[in-house]
C-alpha cells in the first residue's frame, strides 16, 4: 500500500486465542475526476467513504481516513484506471467511456441506447450480464493490477441544449458534446459530435464550443449547466450502467484481514445506492429544472426514429470487438435479453448475429 498503512505502537493481545491482532491506523488515497456534483462521486464521499469508516472503526481495532482526490484534483476523468493501476491513488471511481482502449466493452449498454430510463434495473441488467461474463470482471486484476469494487448506474440520459427542438432535423449543423460512445448516437443520427467532459462542460458551453450535451438531470441541476444550456429534453436514452469504482490490488492485499469483508459489504451497498438515488432524485431534479428553464417532452415518434437510425450501430461494434477476442456478441445479446426478463420494451429492438 506504498506506505498508507501503518502499525500501531502497540499490539492488541487477544488472549482467547494466544495470538496479537494488531490495530492500524489505515489511510486510502480516493479520488475521481468528476466532481462530487456528479451523483456517484458525491456518493463516493457521504456514503462510501463514511459507511467504510465507521463500520472498520465500531467493528475492529483499526482507524481508517482518506486523502480525497475529486474534480480531477489528483487524477483526470481519464487518467483514474492507470491512476489506481500505478497506486497513485487506492481507490478510484471513472467511467468506462474514457477507457475506450483498455475496456471497449464495458460500456456495453451504451451500444444498446434507448434502454431503460430506471438506474435500478439498469443495474440489475448489468448485474445479471457481469454474473453470465466473467471477463468483464476478471479484466481488472488480470491486465490493470486493482479489483472492481462496484458497478455504478447512472441517472437516465436526456438531451441538454442551448436552444429548443423538437425534431431530429432541427438538430443538423449543432455541435452537441458527449463521452466516448455515446457521440455514436449523434453521429449516427446526423448531429454533430463534441467528445468532453463535465469537468469542462460548464465553461465550454457558456463560450459555445458546443451547444448542448447528452446528459442526466444531476448534472445539469448540480453543475449549473441549465445557465448556457436553457433547454432541457426528455428524450430517453437510458440509464447506464457505464462507471465503475475500483482498488488498487496492491492495497487491498495488504489491507487487514478483518478489513476487507466490511469494504465489500460497504462497496456492494454502495453499488446499489447509485442506482436507488439516482432513480429517486431523477423526477426530483426534472421538477427543480421546470422552475429553472424550459423542460420539454420529445414525441414518441422522434425518440423511435432515433432509435432507428441507430439500428446497425450494435450489429457492427459486435463485430468489430468479435474480432478483437472480446465476448461482444454474448455480452450485447445478454442486454437485450436480460433487459426483456426486467419487462423493457425496447422502441426499436436491435438485431445481434
Amino acid at each position: 500500500m506504498k506506505n498508507f498503512v501503518k502499525m500501531t505502537a502497540a499490539a492488541t493481545a487477544v488472549a482467547s486465542i494466544g495470538s496479537v491482532a494488531w490495530a492500524e491506523d489505515i489511510t486510502l488515497r480516493i479520488g475521481s475526476g468528476h466532481p462530487p456534483g456528479v451523483v456517484y462521486a458525491g456518493l463516493m464521499q457521504t456514503f462510501f467513504q463514511a459507511e467504510l469508516k465507521k463500520r472498520v472503526e465500531e467493528r475492529t481495532d483499526h482507524t481508517i481516513n482518506f486523502v480525497e482526490g475529486y474534480s480531477g484534483s489528483i487524477v483526470k476523468v481519464t487518467e483514474v484506471l492507470e491512476g489506481v493501476q500505478d497506486g497513485i491513488i487506492d481507490i478510484g471511481g471513472f467511467c468506462f467511456c474514457f477507457e475506450p482502449s483498455n475496456l471497449p466493452l464495458h460500456a456495453f449498454q451504451v451500444m444498446m441506447p434507448f434502454g431503460t430510463m430506471d438506474p435500478v434495473t439498469s443495474l440489475r441488467i448489468a448485474n445479471e450480464v457481469y454474473a453470465e461474463v466473467p471477463y468483464l470482471t476478471d479484466v481488472f486484476p488480470e491486465k490493470f493490477n486493482q479489483i472492481l469494487l462496484s458497478q455504478i448506474a447512472d441517472g437516465g440520459y436526456n438531451l441538454g441544449t442551448s436552444f429548443a427542438w423538437d425534431d431530429l432535423a432541427d438538430l443538423q449543423g449543432q455541435k452537441i458534446a458527449g463521452a466516448g460512445l455515446n457521440l455514436n448516437w449523434l453521429e449516427y443520427a446526423g448531429v454533430s459530435p463534441v467528445q468532453s467532459s463535465l469537468a469542462t462542460a460548464y465553461t465550454e458551453m457558456k463560450t459555445n464550443v458546443y451547444e448542448g450535451w447528452i446528459m442526466f438531470p444531476s448534472a445539469w441541476v448540480n453543475l449549473k449547466l441549465y445557465e448556457p444550456g436553457p433547454f432541457y429534453t426528455l428524450i430517453g436514452f437510458g440509464s447506464m450502467t457505464w462507471h465503475g469504482l475500483t482498488i488498487n490490488q496492491d492495497t487491498y492485499n495488504e489491507l487487514p484481514d478483518d478489513v476487507k469483508p466490511i469494504l465489500m459489504e460497504v462497496a456492494a451497498e454502495y453499488e446499489l445506492q447509485t442506482g436507488t438515488v439516482n432513480a429517486s432524485e431523477y423526477d426530483r431534479l426534472v421538477n427543480e429544472l421546470r422552475g429553472l428553464i424550459t423542460v420539454s417532452e420529445i414525441s414518441p415518434d422522434v425518440r423511435k426514429a432515433w432509435a432507428q437510425s441507430l439500428a446497425d450501430w450494435p450489429q457492427k461494434l459486435a463485430t468489430d470487438l468479435d474480432a478483437q477476442g472480446l465476448p461482444a456478441s454474448q455480452v450485447l445479446k445478454l442486454v437485450l435479453e436480460r433487459a426483456e426478463a426486467n419487462g423493457y420494451e425496447w422502441p426499436v429492438r436491435y438485431e445481434i448475429q
